[in-house]
């Protein structure tokens, strides 16, 4: 593994027309009221970010099964990443034998809190959240808006993912 190699994070987020409640400001004793889709329609999208680049990718995919996760790695792995890191998803531990050349590490179980693209997710949710879509494909817009945003501005999102543990961690590293 030499300084070349990328070094990203793995998630998938479900993105459907099953809306979600937003918090929202209001005057005191108003009822706030929000309307919510409650249509069972979604895909998933499967980002990656390198947290010391700011570099991020990503694609959408119909289900988690390791036979739609393992060509995205692929892909990615052709592009560039060769350490992935992800939690223990079992399309993830599906994909494994079928992802060559390309390091895998696992995180502990439930362990959001050490992904840095659950923050990514959170910015998303934020910015399309709490309002009906039309379609899902007017959904899926509104991230691919979103994700360009960030995507054009690698420093931000170093800012945001690039943590003190990962960036000595990594070079903590042999040459």
């Amino acid at each position: 593994m030499t300084r070349q190699t990328a070094l990203a994070w793995e998630d998938e987020m479900r993105l459907g027309l099953y809306g979600q409640t937003r918090r929202v400001w209001a005057p005191r004793g108003v009822k706030v009221r929000q309307r919510v889709q409650m249509e069972r329609e979604w895909r998933y999208l499967a980002l990656a970010v390198e947290p010391l680049t700011g570099r991020l990718s990503w694609c959408w995919i119909e289900n988690l099964k390791a036979e739609s996760i393992a060509p995205v790695l692929q892909r990615w792995h052709q592009d560039g990443a060769g350490v992935v890191v992800w939690d223990q998803a079992p399309g993830h531990q599906g994909a494994r034998p079928q992802v060559k050349g390309m390091v895998l590490i696992f995180q502990p179980p439930y362990s959001p809190e050490l992904n840095p693209v659950e923050r990514i997710f959170q910015e998303i949710r934020r910015a399309v959240e709490g309002r009906p879509y039309s379609s899902l494909e007017e959904k899926m817009e509104c991230v691919e808006r979103e994700l360009r945003r960030w995507a054009a501005d690698p420093e931000r999102v170093r800012r945001l993912t690039g943590w003190a543990w990962i960036q000595e961690a990594w070079a903590s590293l042999p040459p």
